[in-house]
């Protein structure tokens, strides 16, 4: 029996390393996406359905085996978990099992409660009902996206090393401080600038350097994603995509779960929370073949009622259904300029901020822009989320 789950875990390994190689390929800018190639799509899409059969089969062995979780393959397993406040359920009756080496994405309406259902997995919060057991010899890493977090009176180069040393240690390498800064973008000069002249997006960059210090084998995201600047986005996306352990993932970036997650837990209202292989394009798709089975079911008809007495055609509501409006082709036709004319605007503020000179120069112009620069970056992710989703809707409608 433990042969074959070892079996199982090197064939889940391979799987990890070409996920990981589609997803760095799928990393690109919102024109490559619009006309992204097909073929590799649903190449990276095989290879999360394949991993997810080899998990549901080494699950299985893991039962079977005595005690299983010693061998620090299982992860997290929640059976029959329920959890409400007041008349607000979270989930009932939900159950899920995480293995080493799965990148879970949570996705839901705002308020569904993702982040409740995070922080049980981790043990943060403890469930009404059910049970939720963690695997051995875990070392968890929760990515903070509170920057009251830094210091604002520390230098970068303090931040990272407490000011006692020049060196920090990544995955038990020393490296200097400095050099390790430049791998998120900071240049020599900003390394003894204080925190506080750090734009927002420079500060989500300086915390992940900080967090990516620590040893770990479970990542924990709760919307990474927000105020993050398309170079810190592009660091954080490398980062997930090489990393060897577990990652959790609370996110509203459908694109980003698209390119790193190898399943999807969704809320689908009223406490149910269901589980589904590969990311948000994927889960839309297999929540579409499930009401299409659903509505395909034969129903039971009187042939002795006459033909005003018998409902509409299903066929006819669908097809009114299953186009999209012409106020969603104009958006779809028009999101791409604005998409772009953000995107430039980002660029110049961002080369602003990058100016080890420009804050010092003028301190309110520079906060200005920093202020600026963040709206820009949410209003860029409302319409890319806005575009992903009217894209979607087409492909579901008219195909690739």
């Amino acid at each position: 029996m433990e042969l074959e789950f070892e079996r199982e875990a090197a064939n889940t390994a391979k799987l990890d390393k070409l996920i990981a190689e589609e997803t760095r390929w799928s990393r690109e800018g919102i024109s490559a996406r619009r006309t992204r190639n097909q073929g590799r799509l649903r190449r990276l899409h095989a290879l999360r359905q394949s991993r997810r059969e080899i998990i549901a089969r080494s699950g299985t062995a893991a039962l079977v085996a005595a005690d299983g979780r010693t061998s620090g393959k299982l992860v997290i397993e929640a059976e029959h978990v329920c959890k409400a406040f007041d008349d607000h359920v979270i989930a009932d009756d939900f159950s899920t099992r995480i293995l080493r080496g799965d990148r879970v994405g949570i996705i839901g309406p705002n308020g569904a409660g993702k982040s409740t259902l995070l922080k049980m997995l981790i043990g943060e919060i403890e469930p009404d009902a059910g049970v939720i057991r963690r695997g051995t010899n875990l070392d968890m890493l929760v990515i903070d996206q509170k920057r009251d977090s830094l210091d604002p009176n520390l230098t970068l180069w303090e931040t990272l090393t407490g000011g006692s040393s020049d060196q920090v240690m990544v995955r038990g390498t020393p490296k200097h401080v400095v050099a390790y800064l430049k791998d998120f973008l900071f240049s020599p000069a900003q390394a003894r600038s204080p925190v506080h002249a750090l734009s927002g997006g420079e500060k989500n960059r300086l915390m992940l350097a900080r967090a990516l210090t620590k040893p770990s084998n479970l990542m924990v995201l709760d919307e990474p994603t927000n105020d993050l600047d398309m170079e810190t986005l592009d660091l954080l996306q490398d980062v997930l995509a090489d990393y060897e352990g577990t990652i959790l993932l609370v996110s509203h970036d459908r694109d980003f779960l698209d390119r790193l997650v190898t399943s999807t837990l969704m809320f689908e209202g009223e406490g149910r929370i269901e589980d589904y292989a590969g990311g948000y394009s994927d889960m839309m798709r297999q929540r579409a073949q499930s009401r299409s089975q659903k509505h395909q079911v034969p129903q039971k008809t009187d042939s002795r009622k006459s033909e005003s007495e018998k409902p509409e055609p299903a066929k006819t509501r669908a097809d009114s259904a299953n186009r999209l409006s012409f106020n969603q082709k104009h958006r779809l036709k028009t999101l791409p300029n604005e998409i772009s004319a953000l995107l430039d605007a980002i660029s110049k503020l961002e080369k602003l901020l990058a100016d080890p000179q420009a804050y010092s120069r003028d301190p309110a112009k520079y906060a200005l822009a920093g202020k600026t620069c963040d709206q820009y970056r949410k209003d860029l992710a409302s319409k890319e989320e806005e575009w992903l989703h009217l894209e979607m809707l087409r492909e579901e409608i008219e195909g690739p």
